[in-house]
């Protein structure tokens, strides 16, 4: 399937899963979104995605030299784990970072 149509339906997914007050949802598939983006980057440059984890291709690209720090920023955001009371560390948006993310690795 189309990679720019599964990114919107998991952007999708996560502000329904906002809307219904289910922000762990939320931030799985704002992962997700970034993820696919991050497989079709790779699958551009010739390189095989060896995991289908979100995490595992958000952390692997951290590492890329060519990437812009805003990007490297976003890519830690997305990264975060919960605290105890299963919220992020920092006040941010990921969906609204996901979508930036996905729009500006695969201009």
């Amino acid at each position: 399937m189309n990679y720019a149509i599964e990114i919107e339906k998991e952007i999708i997914r996560a502000q329904q899963a906002r809307q219904r007050g289910n922000e762990g949802q939320a931030r799985v598939c704002a992962r997700r979104a970034a993820g696919i983006a991050v497989r079709e980057h790779l699958k551009r440059k010739g390189i095989p995605s060896l995991s289908p984890s979100a995490i595992d291709l958000l952390n692997l690209i951290k590492d890329d030299p060519l990437l812009s720090p805003g990007l490297k920023l976003i890519a830690d955001h997305l990264t975060l784990r919960v605290n105890e009371e299963f919220k992020l560390p920092v006040k941010i948006d990921l969906i609204a970072e996901a979508k930036e993310f996905c729009e500006e690795l695969l201009k």
